[in-house]
């Protein structure tokens, strides 16, 4: 298992962390995630996804992940 700590801009409320939270919980391979305005945890399986997919759905729920 990996694990992969993300800054996430445009969020701003409640409504933006639960966005997020499903967005991540749904993609396959990831374990657990813990998300609040302005971040992101993520555990996941090496095997079945990547940190480049992870940002990817972060990107596609609507929001910027930071450099």
């Amino acid at each position: 298992m990996a694990e992969l700590s993300l800054k996430i801009e445009g969020m701003s409320c409640g409504h933006c962390v639960m966005s997020v939270k499903k967005a991540l919980d749904n993609v396959e391979g990831v374990s657990s995630s813990h998300v609040e305005v302005g971040t992101a945890t993520v555990v996941f399986d090496e095997t079945k996804t990547n940190s480049d997919e992870i940002r990817k759905t972060v990107e596609k729920a609507g929001y910027k992940v930071a450099a």
